[in-house]
């Protein structure tokens, strides 16, 4: 009975190791990115203009068909703009 659940866990230990690479994670990442219908990305955005330094929230939202929605928010007084 022990080596059954030995040679169990070696065959779901075993079945789970893969190797991964660059290539097949971009792939993935295509492929996953052609059957969506939207995505939306956040990040932080900074702006360097001379002496002074920017820094923005980030919202994009995006709808197939070319149909985007971007967000920035100022950090510092909280001044929201849509494009």
């Amino acid at each position: 009975m022990k080596k059954i659940f030995v040679l169990i866990g070696l065959i779901i230990l075993l079945s789970g190791c893969k190797k991964i690479t660059d290539t097949s994670v971009k792939n993935e990442m295509m492929k996953e990115y052609q059957k969506s219908k939207s995505y939306t990305l956040v990040g932080e955005l900074e702006i360097n203009n001379n002496d002074d330094i920017y820094h923005y929230d980030v919202e994009v939202n995006h709808l197939k068909d070319d149909y985007y929605k971007v967000s920035l928010t100022n950090q510092s007084n909280d001044f929201k703009q849509m494009i």
